[in-house]
């Protein structure tokens, strides 16, 4: 299920915006300021984001540039701004698609559906099997015989990117940055914690990894019996 992100000032936009999509299946965070808008990016990490240009506080475009900073996911501009130079500068600041104000929501859900699709890496498995969970990295989600296992957006996303790239000495400054994005790189209280969570939850025996390792002083490494996702 994928997570997307609506950033608009007027209210019942928002609102029709998230009937409209999570009567689709797809989870729906809404923010009416570009400062909100980048806070849930940082800790919810959607999927995609539907973002109009004029908003108060922190601009559109600024909200573009600020995801550009640390994420690559699809952005879709919803706009009632129709100028050339509008799109032009939505465009070159990062946004990967433009739909003017009024829009058909059949047209903007294909146009997500789009984008979510372009942002899929070329050949990546769409599954990781182990002896004792499986990561659906296409459902974002993991499971063992027991049924599916709670995991905290955090969580999954550190269990996500190291599944990636399984085999990989994975620093403690890349994780961080990769999870809550480029300010972070010292605090690796923060990893310890939710890295002892994580082993809790898949491992067999979280004192004895078999799969999360620490690489004292270096990082975090992932490692499986099976093919690397790449």
């Amino acid at each position: 299920m994928s997570r997307i992100l609506c950033v608009d000032d007027e209210p019942q936009l928002l609102r029709a915006l998230a009937a409209n999509l999570e009567a689709r299946g797809y989870e729906v965070d809404l923010a009416p300021t570009g400062e909100k808008a980048l806070q849930l990016a940082a800790d919810g990490h959607p999927d995609a984001v539907i973002l109009d240009l004029g908003l108060p506080g922190i601009s559109g475009i600024g909200v573009i540039q600020g995801l550009r900073g640390w994420s690559q996911i699809p952005i879709i501009v919803l706009s009632a701004r129709d100028a050339e130079r509008d799109k032009i500068a939505a465009l070159d600041a990062g946004a990967d698609d433009y739909v003017t104000k009024p829009f058909g929501m059949g047209e903007l859900v294909a146009r997500l559906r789009a984008s979510l699709r372009r942002n899929l890496p070329p050949g990546e498995l769409a599954a990781i099997e182990t002896d004792h969970f499986i990561i659906d990295l296409a459902a974002k989600r993991v499971t063992t015989e027991a049924g599916v296992v709670k995991l905290t957006p955090t969580e999954w996303h550190l269990v996500e990117f190291l599944a990636r790239n399984a085999g990989k000495l994975i620093t403690g400054r890349q994780l961080l940055q990769q999870v809550w994005g480029p300010q972070y790189g010292g605090e690796t209280n923060y990893l310890r914690v939710h890295m002892a969570h994580i082993r809790r939850k898949l491992e067999p025996t979280p004192s004895r990894p078999l799969y999360f390792h620490t690489e004292p002083g270096m990082g975090y490494r992932f490692e499986y019996a099976g093919p690397t996702p790449r």
